[in-house]
């Protein structure tokens, strides 16, 4: 029977058949999709930017703009009377982003420090590893070095057995083969 067949008797089609060896469909997410790295990239770079002398000094100079413009002004020119409420709201605003991307900022360069700490403690480890192999290989050397049989030393033998063999010949009485010579 086939999927026609199926078909005209029920009158739906058949269900699809679920196959583990495949991936699934993906549902649409309520939730936009954003890069996570360059996300951290971005904060990064504000939160680099804030930190800056640059940034103090363009903020002060807003500030001082602001305050200025809204005391000395024409009534009709200002845009934010006395209190500063909208300045106080920016500045809050401000405030509110900032510390949440230099918290990302630290976050971020926390794991780059934890990654090169690690590698530098296994480097560290490699390296006593090594000391350690080539001390062993140094005292291993030194002690086949002690019974290794040195010029000086055999030069020192072969004078001490050729003094005994001189003065054996000067205390042996002459052989009789010598005698009659």
């Amino acid at each position: 029977m086939d999927r026609l067949e199926r078909m005209d008797r029920v009158g739906e089609p058949p269900a699809p058949r679920i196959r583990l060896d495949q991936p699934r469909i993906r549902r649409p997410k309520l939730l936009p999709a954003y890069d996570p790295e360059a996300f951290g990239r971005l904060s990064e770079r504000i939160a680099r930017f804030i930190g800056t002398g640059r940034f103090l000094v363009w903020m002060t100079a807003v500030i001082i703009v602001w305050v200025l413009w809204n005391v000395s002004a024409p009534g009709h020119l200002r845009w934010d009377e006395y209190p500063f409420i909208f300045l106080t709201l920016a500045l809050s605003l401000q405030a509110s982003y900032a510390a949440p991307l230099i918290l990302l900022a630290q976050n971020r360069q926390a794991d780059r420090d934890r990654v090169t700490h690690e590698q530098d403690r296994k480097q560290n480890e490699r390296s006593i590893a090594d000391t350690e192999y080539l001390t062993r290989e140094i005292a291993a050397l030194r002690m086949g070095l002690g019974e290794v049989a040195t010029r000086d030393w055999i030069r020192s033998e072969l004078e001490d057995l050729v003094r005994e063999l001189d003065d054996r010949r000067e205390a042996a009485p002459p052989r009789s083969d010598e005698a009659d010579r």
